[in-house]
């Protein structure tokens, strides 16, 4: 099946009409001019083939039988203590094709790490495998201490000056400094040393180790999607082992099968969107379905989540519908009314609506019930009040900040942050996303994710950071949007604006220690939910680096190739 999405993405102005209720005393045109470039995001959906149906089945037995090949044959020909497994998993999570050995990575990192137990013993005496241990142990949940790495460094601990002559060194030391917690000063110095070593480096070294060395400061493993990044990675790869290749042709057929669901899931996606009706009836609103499945598909990467990928793109849509209500159109009595009406949570009582926000709030209020519905009918729970109560808090908060900047009385920057990370989305997405998932649903777990734990807010702090960072505006939207790196400088006179950026980017690594010790030491999640906080938490950048044309080239490009292209 072909989607026009280059068409789409690249398409001539589309024709804007004014929306059928009066505009408001606050209505912002420019923004609704903004829609020329939104719109872009927008899809057409075409008929699958037979033919298309009949090779996605051969595909999917094609690589079935693969995989239980390489498992058979392969596989269990590797020592569980050997360094060699290690490798093999760090290619197939790079090659993003590791969900199909999940329980065989499980046993051999499990038994790594109890072989490991004490600091430093079994971890090896290169950088190289205590660098891939360390990363592979946390990536898992196995708390490894930082201490490994104090045979680098001298008496001030500070890394050895010498270790800089290894680049592949540096590039592990630096992976593996991504896994750093709050407080541990030996990842900290590990990755200011081997950052600054890979940056005065990368220009001296040769054309392979150069590509190799500005991923990993660009896109460094841990903090990248690995969909994304995958198709890269064997051409900086020069591995000549057997097991490589067969690693290559799984990633392969993966990839076409991916492609193939994508294709449907976006088709699906189109059609409820279109049968909605509301681009037409909110024509002032962004109009991105498929911008919107890229979120649901970083929260649900595993090929099996096809449902519930269609499922999350569904309220993420309402999350930009209601953004903008709140940022372009609603006066202020107006979004007063809308926020109560949805802490009310009563479909009769909408008579003093304007009939746009009367509109959008059935489709939210007819959305929640059925999604709840289908969580109940699969997993037992029903989540109708979790639900609700994670739009109460997006409405409130978005009310927050109209309030703010219709007054003029501004909040201090931490005031600003901590409400942006709940008008970030962040709640509603991993909410729904938990519930979808419905893996480790208990009466506690279901009262933490209630109250916006680490493991929510850390990645909501990192898209209102990013956001806040961008180049240009959403979309060249100049409506009431805040800005973290404003309110740090009306905060602090003395501060430049580089300053204040350079704060935030440190907030943005202070949320990732967090989001990464709510990982490794609060467990009572299942592992998919943890993936999905962290997918969300690494697309961020991605969906944010607005070029100065406000358009979005990098996730233009990966999601072209994502759908249209081979795998190298």
């Amino acid at each position: 099946m072909a989607l026009h999405f280059v068409s789409c993405i690249f398409s001539s102005k589309p024709q804007i009409v004014a929306p059928k209720a009066q505009h408001s005393q606050y209505f912002n045109s420019s923004k609704l001019d903004a829609l020329h470039i939104s719109n872009k995001w927008n899809i057409v959906p075409e008929e699958r083939s037979s033919a298309e149906v009949y090779k996605t089945g051969n595909l999917r037995r094609n690589l079935r039988e693969k995989v239980e090949v390489v498992k058979n044959e392969l596989w269990k020909s590797v020592d569980e203590s050997s360094f060699k497994g290690l490798q093999m998993i760090d290619v197939m999570q790079r090659l993003n094709i590791d969900y199909y050995f999940q329980d065989e990575i499980e046993a051999l990192i499990g038994k790594q790490y109890a072989n490991c137990s004490s600091v430093g013993s079994g971890y090896g005496n290169h950088i190289h495998q205590i660098a891939l241990r360390f990363r592979l142990f946390r990536q898992h949940g196995y708390f490894a201490s930082q201490e490994v790495f104090e045979k680098f460094t001298n008496k001030e601990g500070k890394f050895k000056p010498e270790l800089s002559e290894n680049i592949k060194g540096m590039v592990d030391i630096y992976e593996a400094s991504q896994l750093g917690i709050t407080g541990e000063h030996i990842l900290a110095e590990a990755e200011k040393f081997s950052g600054k070593v890979l940056k005065e480096k990368v220009d001296c070294i040769d054309s392979h180790g150069d590509k190799l060395v500005k991923r990993t400061l660009e896109h460094p493993f841990h903090k990248s999607f690995a969909l994304f990044t995958a198709r890269n990675f064997l051409g900086d790869f020069h591995n000549k082992n057997l097991w490589v290749s067969s690693f290559r042709e799984i990633a392969k057929m993966n990839f076409s099968l991916l492609q193939c669901s994508y294709h449907r899931e976006i088709d699906q996606i189109s059609r409820w969107w279109s049968g909605l009706g509301l681009a037409n009836e909110l024509v002032y609103a962004r109009n991105q379905p498929l911008k919107w499945y890229i979120w649901s598909l970083a929260c649900f990467a595993d090929p099996t989540l096809s449902e519930e990928r269609i499922e999350l793109t569904k309220p993420i849509s309402l999350i930009y519908i209601i953004d903008d209500i709140f940022d372009v159109y609603g006066t202020l009595d107006e979004l007063t009314l809308f926020t109560e009406a949805v802490c009310r949570w009563d479909i009769t009582a909408l008579e003093q609506l304007p009939d746009y926000m009367k509109t959008c709030f059935r489709v939210l209020y007819n959305l929640t019930n059925e999604i709840s519905s289908k969580v109940y009918q699969k997993h037992g729970w029903n989540p109708i009040h979790p639900l609700q109560n994670a739009w109460k808090s997006l409405c409130k908060a978005f009310l927050v900040e109209a309030k703010w900047f219709g007054s003029g009385k501004l909040p201090g920057a931490e005031e600003y942050l901590e409400n942006g990370s709940v008008s970030s989305g962040v709640h509603i997405m991993l909410v729904h996303s938990f519930f979808l998932l419905g893996e480790g649903l208990t009466e506690e777990n279901v009262e933490i994710i209630d109250r916006n734990p680490n493991i929510i807010s850390s990645p909501g702090t990192i898209l209102r950071l990013w956001d806040d960072l961008g180049s240009a505006q959403d979309e060249n939207q100049k409506g009431n949007d805040g800005s973290y790196v404003d309110y740090v400088m009306m905060d602090k006179p003395e501060y430049t604006r580089e300053v204040a950026r350079e704060r935030a980017m440190s907030k943005i690594c202070d949320a990732w220690k967090r989001l990464n010790q709510e990982c490794l030491f609060h467990k009572q999640f299942h592992p998919t939910f943890t993936k999905a906080s962290l997918n969300l938490a690494r697309i961020v950048p991605l969906m944010y680096s607005y070029d100065e044309k406000q358009s979005l080239p990098g996730l233009e490009e990966q999601v072209k190739s994502l759908l249209y292209d081979s795998f190298l």
